[in-house]
């Protein structure tokens, strides 16, 4: 029997590095995971070949014919990235510039306006260890993590005891939702806001802090001003508050503009008591997908090279705008699913050009995809470098042999063949 000690999980952001696996005559077991880190960990089915137009090809056929495709797209979309390690990134970056392509990640459909809040205001943020030794109040503001992070509560934010906190009973909870979640369920305090009234409630509170409550109508949005009110004194009064925010702020109405409000909320805090603003992300490294295109090329996402250099405009270059403007003829994919994920306008042109997966998992992509080639499972059977949700970077070891490339390897070969049939 052997046992690995200190694992890390590569389901969602938390990354959780405290994983137990055990691998015997009988297989492998888990302790410490959630029910999703134990499907990631022990349920998985495979894609089990490389494949070109549905029929079975080695690695070097499947990597040549991707290559093929792309060095003879005017405008190829290089898309995901969210799954997979930091190693294999700098190779999706690097061939983006080379073929002239457009390099976009998950985030553009998620988290993209945190991203450009943060570059209008900067972010008073920490890490998940602060959150956890020093909160005493927690507000989660359109996030559900009991369901999407399930062991964040447990191992992060509601529950632990700190080295400042005496765990839940000295921590005061709030959920802001637009409707009563699992979390909610857990909370002191559940506010409930109707959809798309977020940067309306933001402002009202900022005006409250500013003290000028006395020009608020009797309610905003539909909730009541006093409550707004006591949650405001509430902030002003903690001793350290973290303010955990989700899709629920993000893709309502205001998008950015509604995470830019809550951050300079959260900076007016810091003139009374300390107070952090953090996004829940989703996969498991969606932040280094954003991180390493901007040490490359100084842009996180929705990056177009067709001039030559680097151009970041998300309004324009995003994959659900390339796609839905048939601004791109060729797509690779990995470690993502946008079949299953993007509106139908956008995945009706994806289907009708060549697609190259790279992905351990059949989906709906892989349905159409022309070229499929299956990668080994990051944090299983492959190592790298990742960041948690909170931008701390943390290494990933294997604990399993397997005869599928990494997601790195297969890129590095994609990545000479290309530059050997473009003879430069």
């Amino acid at each position: 029997m052997r046992v690995l000690y200190d694992m890390k999980c590569t389901f969602c952001g938390n990354v959780c590095d405290d994983i137990l696996i055990q691998i015997d005559e009988d297989g492998v077991s888990t302790k410490n995971t959630c029910k999703l880190g134990y499907h990631k960990f022990l349920d998985h089915p495979r894609i089990e070949f490389p494949q070109v137009d549905g029929q079975k090809v080695s690695y070097d056929e499947a990597i040549e014919t991707a290559a093929e495709i792309l060095v003879n797209s005017k405008k190829p979309l290089l898309y995901g990235w969210a799954s997979t390690v930091n190693e294999a990134i700098a190779y999706g970056v690097a061939l983006a510039e080379k073929l002239g392509g457009v390099y976009d990640n998950t985030s553009s459909v998620c988290h993209a306006p945190s991203t450009l809040a943060t570059q209008e205001t900067g972010i008073p943020a920490s890490t998940l260890g602060q959150v956890k030794n020093r909160a005493d109040l927690l507000i989660f503001w359109g996030c559900n993590p009991m369901s999407a992070h399930p062991r964040h509560p447990t191992r992060y934010s509601v529950f632990p005891r700190g080295f400042f906190v005496e765990g839940r009973r000295k921590r005061h909870v709030v959920v802001v939702d637009v409707r009563k979640t699992r979390t909610a369920n857990i909370a002191d305090e559940f506010i409930q806001i109707p959809p798309n009234s977020d940067y309306h409630i933001i402002t009202a509170m900022r005006m409250i802090l500013a003290g000028k409550e006395d020009d608020l109508p009797n309610s905003v949005a539909g909730v009541p001003a006093e409550k707004l009110v006591s949650l405001v004194d509430k902030m002003r009064n903690a001793r350290f508050g973290a303010l955990l925010y989700g899709l629920g702020m993000t893709q309502s109405r205001g998008r950015n503009k509604n995470v830019e409000n809550a951050i300079r909320l959260v900076q007016e805090l810091n003139s009374h008591t300390r107070f952090v603003i953090q996004p829940m992300r989703g996969h498991f490294n969606v932040v280094g997908a954003d991180q390493v295109p901007t040490w490359e090329v100084g842009f996180p996402y929705a990056i177009d090279f067709s001039r030559g250099y680097a151009r970041f405009s998300p309004g324009e270059f995003s994959v659900t705008e390339i796609l839905r403007r048939k601004d791109c003829d060729s797509a690779l994919v990995v470690s993502s699913d946008p079949a299953a994920h993007l509106p139908a306008r956008s995945v009706k042109h994806l289907a009708d050009i060549p697609v190259i997966q790279i992905d351990p998992h059949p989906n709906l992509t892989t349905r159409f995809a022309k070229v499929v080639i299956p990668s080994s499972l990051v944090g299983i059977e492959a190592e790298g470098t990742v960041y948690r949700m909170d931008g701390i970077p943390m290494r990933l070891k294997k604990f399993k042999e397997s005869e599928y490339l990494s997601d790195e390897e297969i890129l590095e070969r994609l990545y000479h063949k290309v530059v050997e049939l473009m003879g430069a």
